[in-house]
């Protein structure tokens, strides 16, 4: 299936609209300290959509993959939101299969496994039974079922349910390519209202620099307390804000946005700008003085600025998979989609253990630890 694979330099990525499989993200990762390679591939558009194309046409991709060490002797190859070609539902598995065996002569010989994040939507998405009466999102069947299905087409049945995912694999997109007016007339009306009411209040949106990077860790710092997740080194929020790409096909531009009230920062976010996107990547807010809203005001001068910089969509990067209350991530579900995006599933980490006795090893750790991570 696969004609052809070939490494490349980091530098000729494609453009891309998906962040995490862009030249800048391989140097953000390289400014870590963390190794990652590049590959091109060619296969025929039938093998991808058989339904579609009888010709002999070859379509031509590539993918960034992070290599993870996980101790002295081992690592994994891990492909953040990629590949970025999403195959029809009955190929994926197959194609997936394909590449990773392609893949696998390239990668060190201590490699355990590839993990794919994968950005396509949900097999399940569209699903009925995976819907409640309410038409709330229920979310995919139990592993053994979405294993059956994702290697229904494969020669091995290699290809495992990951026992965590990594990037969110749930998130709402804003349609940029509606007028403003329109895109405030399709948002709830209390996000409506704080937009408004925050502007009344008298706050201001700022882009700032390297030099005001400690505004906003002061503003994570608190935001990490009061939800009590890991807090990151400031290093890692510097790295992401200098890190430069502009000399290959697939740069970014990143913009550290803070909310503020006669110069006292309420809120802060990092908006990264890739191809057709605009991403809220970070975010963060004051523990005092939230009856400001000026989280809503950040987010619609976020989007304003995605638009005016030619973006079509925007990722909000991250909700609960529904409207559970119960769900830690529910807050950020119910403050999002206030704004009046679409609800998108993504299929989350899939992984093709290359030696399978140390995957099954690894797997069985890593289930006792699942968690979200900034990758």
């Amino acid at each position: 299936m696969i004609a052809d694979l070939q490494e490349k330099e980091i530098k000729e990525i494609y453009k891309t609209s998906i962040i995490q499989q862009t030249a800048y993200w391989s140097k953000v990762k390289l400014l870590q300290g963390i190794e990652t390679c590049a590959f091109n591939f060619k296969v025929k558009e039938a093998d991808l959509f058989q339904e579609q194309y009888a010709s002999e046409t070859f379509f031509v991709g590539d993918l960034l993959i992070i290599l993870q060490k996980l101790d002295a002797e081992h690592c994994l190859a891990y492909v953040p939101y990629g590949p970025e070609i999403e195959p029809a539902e009955d190929m994926q598995g197959y194609f997936l299969e394909q590449l990773s065996e392609a893949l696998r002569q390239y990668l060190p010989p201590n490699c355990i496994m590839i993990r794919y994040d994968l950005s396509w939507e949900s097999l399940w998405a569209k699903d009925d039974d995976c819907y409640d009466l309410h038409g709330n999102w229920i979310g995919a069947p139990d592993k053994r079922l979405q294993e059956i299905r994702m290697n229904y087409s494969t020669e091995h049945w290699n290809l495992k349910k990951a026992n965590t995912d990594i990037l969110p694999s749930n998130t709402i997109f804003m349609d940029l390519s509606k007028d403003q007016d329109d895109l405030l007339g399709h948002m709830k009306p209390k996000t409506r209202y704080n937009i408004n009411l925050s502007k009344r209040k008298g706050v201001q949106i700022k882009s700032l620099g390297l030099d005001s990077l400690e505004i906003w860790y002061e503003l994570y710092r608190q935001t990490a307390q009061r939800n009590n997740f890991f807090l990151h080194d400031i290093n890692y929020f510097r790295i992401v804000l200098s890190a430069r790409a502009n000399d290959t096909q697939s740069p970014a531009d990143v913009y550290l946005l803070v909310a503020e009230v006669d110069d006292k920062p309420l809120a802060a976010m990092f908006l990264v700008v890739t191809g057709s996107r605009g991403t809220y990547l970070y975010g963060a807010s004051a523990t005092e003085n939230r009856n400001y809203m000026a989280t809503y005001a950040l987010q619609w001068k976020a989007m304003q600025v995605a638009k005016e910089k030619g973006c079509t969509e925007y990722d909000f990067f991250g909700i609960s998979p529904q409207a559970d209350p119960s769900h830690p991530m529910y807050g950020l579900y119910r403050f999002k989609s206030g704004f009046g995006g679409q609800v998108y599933h993504r299929m989350g980490c899939w992984d093709y253990p290359l030696d399978k006795e140390k995957y099954a090893f690894y797997a069985s750790m890593e289930f006792k630890n699942q968690s979200y991570h900034l990758s």
